[in-house]
C-alpha cells in the first residue's frame, strides 16, 4: 500500500473514519487533506468510541505519523481541545506524531460568526452548515485575504492582516448584517496564545510528504465529507466548499498524481445525508426510520439525525468514475439484517426516461425517480462473521450486485463498529 486515497463515495458519514483507522494498521503516514472540524469521523477500539474532527484517523496508533494538510481549514481552538481530549483519552498526540501544515489556512472568529449569520439570512433557502466557519474560510482563501498558519509565527504580518480582515469583516457584520463588532484586541491575543501552543507542530507538510514516499512508506490519505458533498461535483449548492473526491489531495497535500496508486470509495450499504438537497432514494416511512435507529444514523459534529433511504448505485458509479476509484469498501451491512426486502436504485426515470446517470441541475435531479431492483433480506445476524463465505446468500448476493453495477471489486465489508468486525475480501 503506497499512496491510497480513502474517500466517501456517498453525502459523507460512510463510515471513512473506521477504514482509514483499520487501513492505517499497514500504513506509516496517515494524511488529512480538505474540509475542516465540519467533518466527524468515529473511531471504535476494544469498545471504546473515539470521535475525531481535525486530527487523522491514524492517530490511534504509537507509530503512525499524522499529518494535517495545506487543504484543510483549521480553527486553533477546535484544534487544540481535540488534541486536550485525545490526550485525556490516553492517546499520545505530539508533534512527533502530528504535524500540521504551516499553509494550512485558519478559521478565524469572524468566520465562524458570519457563516451563522448568511444562514440565518438566507431563510428557508439557508444551506445547512455545521456554522464552524469553513465556507467564510473557504471564502477568504480563494478571495486572497486569508491568514494561513505561518502568518501566525510573523506578528506585524499577523497584525497587518487581521486589522484589515476585521475592519471589513466588522462593516458586514453590522451594516450588513445587524450584528456586533468584533474587537481586534481580544482577537489577536487569543490566536498568538494559540499560535504559541502549536508551534512546535507546523511545518512545511509536502516536504515530509514527499521525503516519506521517496523512501517507500506507505501513506493513507484520508478525505472528509464525501463525493456528493464535493464543491464542484457534489449537489450544488448544498454542498461542502472543498473537494473531497480523490483529485483534491494532489492540492489539499501537496503531492503529485504519480504519488497516489489506489483510491478506496467507502459506501455504506444504504445510502444517508444531513442538511437539507435532494436524496432520490429517501425513506420518509418505518424502514426509514428502522435503519436510523439500527444504525445510530446521527451526526458525530452536530447530532442532527440523519436522512436514510435505500442504496443508490446510480451515485456510487458516478463516485467511481469521477475519483477513478479502483476498490469499495462496504459499510454498515449490518444494519441491513432482519429486512425481509432490500431495495437498490439502478436507475433514475426523468421525463418518461430511464438514466443512469447523476445530473448536474437540482431541478432535473428533482424530476428523478429511483429505479429499484429488490433482494431477498437475511434474517441472522452478521455481526461475527470474519470472512466472506460466512456470510449469508442473500448478503453475498447483495453485495456481488454492487460489484456488478460498478464494475468495482469490494475490498472491505465492516459487519460492525469495531477493527475486529471488518472482513476483507479482496486485497488492494
Amino acid at each position: 500500500m503506497s499512496g491510497v486515497v480513502v474517500i466517501g463515495a456517498q453525502w459523507g458519514d460512510e463510515g471513512k473514519g473506521k477504514i482509514t483507522d483499520f487501513l492505517a494498521e499497514g500504513a506509516d503516514v496517515v494524511v488529512r487533506y480538505q474540509g475542516g472540524n465540519n467533518a466527524g469521523h468515529t473511531v471504535e477500539v476494544e469498545g471504546k468510541k473515539y470521535k475525531l474532527h481535525l486530527v487523522p484517523s491514524g492517530i490511534l496508533y504509537d507509530d503512525k505519523l499524522c499529518i494535517i494538510g495545506n487543504g484543510v481549514v483549521i480553527d486553533p481552538k477546535a484544534l487544540l481541545e481535540e488534541i486536550e481530549y485525545l490526550e485525556g483519552e490516553g492517546v499520545k498526540v505530539t508533534p512527533k506524531k502530528l504535524v500540521i501544515s504551516d499553509r494550512a489556512h485558519v478559521i478565524m472568529p469572524y468566520h465562524k460568526i458570519l457563516d451563522g449569520l448568511s444562514e440565518k439570512k438566507r431563510g428557508k433557502a439557508d444551506i445547512g452548515t455545521t456554522g464552524k466557519g469553513i465556507g467564510p474560510c473557504y471564502t477568504d482563501k480563494h478571495e486572497r485575504s486569508g491568514i494561513r498558519i505561518c502568518d501566525l509565527f510573523h506578528i506585524e504580518v499577523f497584525k497587518e492582516k487581521l486589522k484589515q480582515n476585521i475592519e471589513l469583516k466588522n462593516k458586514i457584520i453590522c451594516d450588513v448584517y445587524g450584528g456586533d463588532p468584533l474587537s481586534f484586541e481580544e482577537i489577536y491575543d487569543e490566536y498568538i496564545n494559540y499560535a504559541n501552543r502549536l508551534r512546535d507542530f507546523v511545518f512545511d507538510t509536502s516536504v515530509v510528504l514527499y521525503d516519506s514516499i521517496k523512501k517507500g512508506k506507505k501513506v493513507l490519505f484520508e478525505g472528509a465529507q464525501g463525493t456528493l458533498l464535493d464543491i464542484d461535483y457534489g449537489t450544488y449548492p448544498y454542498v461542502t466548499s472543498s473537494h473531497p473526491i480523490s483529485g483534491g489531495v494532489c492540492i489539499g497535500a501537496g503531492v503529485g498524481p504519480t504519488m497516489i496508486s489506489n483510491a478506496v470509495g467507502v459506501c455504506k450499504a444504504y445510502t444517508t445525508r444531513v442538511g437539507k438537497g435532494p436524496f432520490p432514494t429517501e425513506l420518509f416511512d418505518e424502514m426509514g426510520d428502522f435503519i436510523r435507529e439500527k444504525g445510530f444514523e446521527y451526526g458525530t459534529t452536530t447530532g442532527r439525525a440523519r436522512r436514510c433511504g435505500w442504496l443508490d448505485l446510480v451515485i456510487l458509479k458516478y463516485a467511481v468514475r469521477i475519483s477513478g476509484l479502483t476498490s469499495l469498501a462496504i459499510t454498515k451491512l449490518d444494519t441491513l439484517s432482519d429486512i425481509d426486502e432490500i431495495k437498490v436504485c439502478v436507475g433514475y426515470e426523468m421525463d418518461g426516461k430511464v438514466i443512469d446517470y447523476f445530473p448536474a441541475s437540482l431541478e432535473d435531479l428533482a424530476k428523478c425517480k429511483p429505479v429499484y431492483e429488490s433482494f431477498k433480506g437475511w434474517d441472522s445476524s452478521i455481526e461475527k462473521a470474519k470472512t466472506f463465505e460466512e456470510l449469508p446468500e442473500n448478503a453475498k448476493i447483495y453485495l456481488k450486485r454492487i460489484e456488478e453495477y460498478t464494475g468495482v471489486r469490494i475490498s472491505i465489508v465492516s459487519v460492525g463498529p469495531a477493527r475486529h468486525q471488518t472482513i476483507i475480501i479482496n486485497k488492494m
